[in-house]
């Protein structure tokens, strides 16, 4: 028999009548309003296909609502995320969305051990950290998609249809404006090392991630040392006898600098760094005028998803015009697509930054980093040179 909506009654008088019966059952509150959202799912209006989309999507439309559940895993801010999720619901709200946010190697170990152990992992993953995601596509365990919005993208923003390229972010310095005043910071990789061995008394005023933690830390650890080794590592050695602050996050990293606990702050990610300068006018932002690296934050879906056909709304969602201008407006993140409209879009980063922009595209040696020998020689040289003492390298 067919559900029909009462005509008389508004969405939130439903969820009161629903919640008011499931109660009664003995669930708890937040239980029984989880159950009572899935009921008014039968009465959300069916959705239709973007418009432009070939008349068989409809069907991967329907499928995904016969799923009703996405379950997504990612390293960006659930605060930026949020707006993109409620607008998706706006477009599909017959799919209930469980996003979680969390560091990117508590992310990625943790889709690799519920896969070992046969557990229901996420639909969804969509990480900054691009070798983890290319490792993990690499290993079998993304699946193919064709999807309709692959022809706005460029060519190095998709990898076999099995990883997709959302975002088109910059790594930045940050400062604290009040004690390091913008003309006094470094604005290049190559001043690192020289401003380093200059400073007296820097003992946790420098931040930066702890690459032997944190997943993105090393990632963009690895793409430093690629674009100039020997830069790299005189800086390595600089920054650890100023005896940094290693961290796990960007925003972790901000709070930081910030507050004025720490006056300078090396390889954050752009757009956490550059929404919150706007916010708090203590906090300065450079981009590297050497180079700066531009890096991606990038979606998977999983090749055993529960729910692949909802796997597949969403990653269409991020990559259209409507969801990439979203992610530029209201998430603060920068938006890959030229026809993005917002204020923080690739377009504008593009036309700001100029050659000294060097993107970092999806292909498998993005991986390579990860392979054991080259992890453990790398950390080895990176604590070497850091003067790091203790335990021996181990992925945290």
């Amino acid at each position: 028999m067919m559900r029909s909506r009462p005509a008389h009654l508004s969405r939130r008088a439903m969820l009161g009548h629903a919640l008011g019966g499931m109660t009664t059952l003995g669930l708890s509150p937040l239980a029984a309003l989880a159950q009572a959202e899935n009921e008014l799912l039968h009465y959300a209006p069916r959705a239709r296909p973007p418009a432009g989309y070939p008349a068989a999507y409809a069907t991967t439309v329907r499928a995904a609502e016969d799923e009703g559940s996405l379950i997504v895993h990612s390293t960006t801010d659930e605060r930026a995320a949020a707006p993109l999720v409620a607008d998706f619901r706006r477009l599909y709200p017959r799919v209930s969305v469980s996003y979680e946010d969390l560091g990117s190697t508590e992310l990625y170990h943790r889709f690799i051990a519920e896969n070992q152990l046969g557990r229901e992992a996420a639909d969804v993953l969509w990480s900054s950290a691009m070798d983890h995601m290319v490792a993990l596509a690499t290993a079998g365990h993304a699946l193919a998609y064709d999807s309709p919005e692959r022809a706005h993208l460029p060519a190095w923003a998709q990898w076999q249809g099995r990883l997709w390229a959302t975002t088109y972010e910059p790594v930045v310095f940050a400062h604290h404006k009040p004690s390091l005043p913008e003309a006094e910071a470094p604005r290049s990789h190559a001043a690192l090392a020289p401003w380093l061995a200059g400073q007296r008394d820097m003992a946790g005023s420098v931040v930066s991630y702890d690459i032997q933690k944190s997943g993105l830390g090393y990632f963009l650890a690895t793409q430093d040392a690629a674009a100039d080794g020997n830069t790299f590592w005189a800086t390595a050695q600089a920054l650890g006898a100023s005896r940094p602050h290693l961290l796990l996050t960007t925003a972790a990293m901000v709070r930081q600098l910030s507050t004025g606990r720490a006056r300078f702050g090396m390889n954050l990610l752009g757009a956490y760094t550059v929404a919150q300068a706007h916010d708090e006018p203590a906090l300065g932002v450079v981009f590297p005028e050497d180079y700066t690296l531009v890096t991606s934050r990038v979606l998977l879906l999983n090749a055993r998803a529960a729910h692949p056909n909802a796997a597949r709304l969403w990653l269409d969602y991020l990559l259209s015009q409507r969801g990439q201008s979203v992610m530029a407006s209201a998430s603060r993140l920068y938006a890959l697509r030229e026809d993005a409209r917002g204020e923080t879009t690739g377009a504008a980063l593009r036309k700001l930054l100029g050659a000294r922009a060097r993107p970092v595209a999806l292909a498998p040696e993005l991986a390579a980093p990860l392979a054991n020998a080259a992890y453990r020689d790398f950390i080895l040289r990176w604590r070497a040179a850091m003067g790091v003492r203790g335990p021996g390298p181990g992925r945290g």
